[in-house]
C-alpha cells in the first residue's frame, strides 16, 4: 500500500469516471471557492470544474471517539451519503463520489459531491407563507413525492424543510432530498410513515391537506392518519422549544 492509499479513501460512480482529478483534487477546489451556501456544523460549497458547477459538501472533522469508528468500525458520514444516493436514486442530486483523508490512520476530512440541483425554493418557503403561489398544489404534489418514497421503503431521518428542494417544471413540481446521510430501507409501517412528517413544523391545515393527499393515495385510506402525524408534529414542536428555553436558562 502506498502513501496516497493510507491518506485517501474515495469511491466515484461509474457515470463519472472522468472526474477521477476533480475528486482527489477536492480540497483544494473547495479551499479556492468562494461559493459557499451553507455553513454551519458542516459547510456546502457550489464548485465549478470544466464548465460544469457541483455541490461538494465539507463534514466537520471529528472528534477522536467518532475517528476511531468512522475509521475502523461503520461508514463516515460522506461515505454514507453516497451509498444512500446510489440506493435511493433519481430522489435525491446525482452522487458523483466522496473521498476521505486520513492523518496518522485516523479519519480527518471528508466530502461528498453531488451535481448541483437548481432548484426554486424548498418546502420552508410554502409552509411559512400563506399567500405562496399554488401553495395547496405544492403540499400535494409533496405527498405523493413522500409516498412514492415510502413506497420504495426510503426513510429520510431528517426529513425537514431545508431538505427538501422544489423545482417548478411547466405545469408540474419535482421534488428531491438532501442531506441524506442518515436514512433507514425498510418496508415501512403506518407510524413510520406519520412519524416522518414530524419534522416539517407546519401548520395544522397545511399538515391536514398532506395528510389527506397523502392517505388518498393509499390502497386502504388508514383511519386517523392526520391525527397521527399531527402528534408527533406536535411532540417534535414541544421538543424544540423545551430546549430552545432551557438554553436560554442556561
Amino acid at each position: 500500500m502506498n502513501k496516497e492509499d493510507i491518506l485517501k479513501k474515495f469511491e466515484i460512480s461509474d457515470n463519472h469516471k472522468d472526474k477521477l482529478d476533480f475528486v482527489l483534487g477536492i480540497e483544494k477546489y473547495f479551499k479556492e471557492s468562494d461559493k459557499s451556501v451553507h455553513q454551519a456544523r458542516n459547510e456546502i460549497k457550489v464548485i465549478k470544474y470544466n464548465d460544469v458547477e457541483y455541490m461538494v459538501k465539507s463534514f466537520k472533522v471529528p472528534h477522536i471517539i467518532n475517528k476511531v469508528a468512522y475509521s475502523f468500525f461503520r461508514a463516515s458520514k460522506a461515505n454514507k451519503s453516497f451509498i444512500n444516493a446510489m440506493n435511493i436514486g433519481s430522489f435525491t442530486p446525482e452522487p458523483i463520489a466522496y473521498i476521505e483523508f486520513f492523518d496518522y490512520g485516523l479519519l480527518s476530512r471528508s466530502y461528498y459531491i453531488s451535481e448541483r440541483y437548481k432548484y426554486d425554493f424548498t418546502i420552508k418557503e410554502p409552509l411559512n407563507d400563506e399567500s405562496f403561489l399554488e401553495k395547496k398544489m405544492i403540499l400535494q404534489s409533496f405527498s405523493k413525492f413522500a409516498f412514492a418514497l415510502h413506497e420504495e421503503g426510503i426513510l429520510h431521518q431528517d426529513f425537514s424543510p431545508g431538505n427538501i428542494l422544489i423545482k417548478k417544471i411547466n405545469d408540474r413540481y419535482e421534488f428531491k432530498i438532501v442531506d441524506i446521510n442518515r436514512m433507514s430501507f425498510k418496508e415501512l409501517s403506518l407510524l413510520d410513515r406519520a412519524k416522518s412528517f414530524s419534522k416539517l413544523w407546519a401548520w395544522d391545515k397545511d399538515i391536514l391537506i398532506i395528510s389527506n393527499a397523502y392517505v388518498r393515495l393509499m390502497k386502504v385510506e388508514p383511519k386517523d392518519f392526520y391525527a397521527m402525524v399531527q402528534t408527533h408534529v406536535d411532540k417534535h414542536k414541544a421538543k424544540k422549544n423545551f430546549f430552545k428555553k432551557l438554553k436560554k436558562k442556561v
